[in-house]
């Protein structure tokens, strides 16, 4: 008998069954998801076979991870240009986001008079921005830059502003009347305030970035061998290329799992000491 079962032993029944029940979701998120993933790729590999489904249709798993190691250059360096448009377009959308939201917050005449703006940004399509787009810049980079940033933005700007206006009337009017200047606080009381909602907006964002970026080259054709993974997808379609079709669908959906994980962590490691929904996360 391991001292935790001892420990749950001591405990009155009520208690044992709610350490049980803690200790079975502690284990039945890692778990379950896995065993979930792990049945859809046996599945996927057996309705491959069962139904003889040429390779050029739908290859098995194990073709996918094969070409995922042959075409490893290819695809890699194709990664790293979406990547550079990704982390470009968050990075700017962050610095545009914040920057906004610190204006709309000192200002309501500058919030009412520009935030519709950035709702037709977010509302329309970007695939109908685009050709608009393509006449007025003529650097490809800048192109796909501009698509991404534009759908990761809003997230950004709109979690920020709900946070520097959801401070606590009391501790406002605290600070005035002891003589706190608009600076003094933005910078004491409102930031932090509103660091919670940036970081839930910074991991939307985050996502929608990537999107952002595949889409952006979607719609612009981008091709060559200087191009993102979009631009393999297109051209793996056109020569029924499968296998590599899949292996680039495979690293978008990894990086953007891993690009979610990474802000989680980042996000619970900056509010895991006084914000109350990390606080929560370590009992």
């Amino acid at each position: 008998m391991t001292a935790i079962d001892e420990g749950v032993l001591k405990l009155d029944p009520e208690e044992a069954r709610r350490v049980r029940q803690e200790r079975l979701e502690r284990i039945g998120r890692w778990v379950l998801p896995l065993a979930i993933m792990i049945l859809a790729i046996w599945s996927w590999d057996r309705i491959c076979v069962w139904n003889a489904i040429p390779q050029y249709i739908l290859p098995r798993p194990g073709v996918v991870l094969s070409t995922l190691y042959i075409d490893a250059g290819l695809l890699f360096s194709s990664l790293l240009v979406t990547l550079r448009i990704t982390f470009l377009s968050l990075l700017l959308a962050v610095v545009g986001g914040v920057g906004l939201a610190v204006l709309f917050a000192q200002s309501k005449w500058v919030e009412m008079s520009f935030f519709p703006f950035a709702i037709v940004l977010q509302v329309t399509p970007i695939v109908a921005i685009f050709p608009l787009i393509n006449i007025y810049v003529d650097n490809q980079t800048t192109k796909l830059l501009l698509c991404a940033w534009i759908v990761a933005f809003f997230p950004i700007l709109s979690n920020t502003t709900l946070g520097l206006n959801s401070v606590d009337r009391n501790l406002r009017d605290m600070f005035k009347l002891n003589g706190a200047t608009r600076w003094q606080q933005l910078r004491y009381l409102r930031l932090p305030a509103a660091m919670p909602y940036f970081l839930g907006g910074l991991k939307i964002a985050g996502g929608l970035s990537l999107i952002g970026a595949v889409v952006a080259e979607f719609v612009a054709g981008a091709t060559g061998q200087s191009s993102g993974l979009a631009s393999r997808i297109i051209e793996a379609g056109y020569r029924l290329n499968a296998p590599r079709l899949f292996a680039a669908l495979f690293l978008i959906s990894l990086t953007g799992i891993l690009i979610f994980l990474v802000l989680s962590l980042i996000s619970h490691l900056i509010l895991r000491r006084w914000h109350e929904s990390a606080l929560k996360q370590e009992r």
